[in-house]
């Protein structure tokens, strides 16, 4: 698979599918810079090259144009970050685009509209990926976190222009294949937060390679529910007591703080999806808080993702306590359980 060092970008157009569905507030402000941040190697990488960048992304899921999800204010951001000018175009395809893109200039940046304010994005329209296609002359995929979907811009554009991954696919990449094939044993692995059906599905694979497995309270509570045999349930450590409000868990609680302490500390791989609790209300953060802190103080690798871990963590300021921080949430689980990443697989 080639990667963006494989191409003589000077002078080029080179359209870079990158990862900006960063979270927001209420009013449409950025809550946090990690996925702009975890983006910058590969833009100025192209820029210090000679590279014309033209950079493509969604925000949220609008169902039509809506000003809150537009990414003018993602450029404004990331024109801070790189401390020079990103031109952002009100649009993603068409003749204006186009136009601009061919009055740009070596190391201009320019940031196009939504992707998703075009619902041929989602629906993997060819004509919608051909006409963002024409924007470039080089395609490099750095959206590690989405590459789990099927979209124009994800698997649709590297069938018309030659294509690559760039310095954050490439580093998520290694690190996970890594994880996945050749951890340092034991290798603890921690599965809190929603989406618990998803997860559920990726416990059997990544059993085969953990020596325990600690889960949260909604993955015990729907493998219960709904019956289902997970492989080496055995590894399976569950949660043995709670703080709960209205009859829900929404907290672990001080014995499975403990519990799961013990078993961190004899650790020298660590893998985290999914916060503990409910960590958007403060009275229900500290078993999250409790098992960071563990984790930093184990001293064993660690490895966390997914999307409000990492906000979590970012606002604990300990996010950088960890070694690797990933990009993807059900991207992540997907590639640990060896599926194939249909955004990877295009461009193989």
């Amino acid at each position: 698979m080639k990667t963006i060092k494989d191409f003589d970008v000077n002078n080029k157009r080179v359209l870079v599918r990158v990862g900006f569905n960063v979270p927001l507030n209420e009013q449409g402000g950025i809550l946090d810079n990690f996925r702009l941040e975890k983006s910058l190697p590969t833009i100025k990488y192209l820029i210090e090259k000679g590279a014309k960048v033209v950079l493509i992304s969604h925000l949220g899921r609008p169902e039509t144009r809506d000003n809150k999800y537009s990414l003018k204010f993602i450029a404004l951001r990331l024109s801070e970050l790189l401390n020079r000018p990103v031109k952002f175009l009100d649009d993603c395809v068409g003749e204006k685009v186009e136009q601009e893109i061919a009055n740009m200039k070596q190391g201009d940046v320019i940031l196009l509209e939504n992707l998703r304010f075009y619902k041929e994005e989602t629906e993997n329209n060819l004509e919608f990926a051909e006409k963002l296609a024409k924007l470039g002359d080089i395609f490099v995929q750095d959206a590690f976190s989405v590459c789990h979907r099927e979209h124009s811009s994800i698997i649709g554009i590297p069938k018309f222009l030659p294509s690559g991954i760039g310095l954050l696919a490439e580093q998520e990449i290694k690190i996970l294949k890594e994880l996945r094939e050749t951890p340092q044993k034991p290798l603890k692995v921690l599965i809190g937060g929603v989406k618990a059906k998803t997860k559920i599905k990726a416990l059997d694979k990544i059993s085969e390679i953990a020596d325990e497995i600690l889960i949260g309270h909604l993955i015990q509570q729907e493998i219960k529910e709904q019956d289902f045999e997970i492989k080496n349930s055995q590894k399976i450590v569950e949660p043995v007591d709670s703080l709960r409000l209205d009859d829900k868990d929404l907290d672990i609680g001080p014995k499975t703080i403990d519990l799961f302490e013990q078993k961190i500390f004899t650790a020298k791989t660590i893998f985290w999806n999914g916060p503990l609790g409910l960590t958007d209300d403060k009275r229900f953060i500290q078993g999250s808080l409790a098992i960071a802190k563990a984790i930093i103080a184990s001293g064993a690798y660690s490895i966390v993702g997914g999307g409000d871990t990492v906000l979590f963590l970012g606002k604990q300021g300990l996010r950088d306590k960890f070694n690797f921080v990933s990009t993807g949430g059900g991207a992540m689980l997907l590639f640990l359980c060896g599926k194939p990443l249909p955004g990877i697989e295009a461009i193989k």
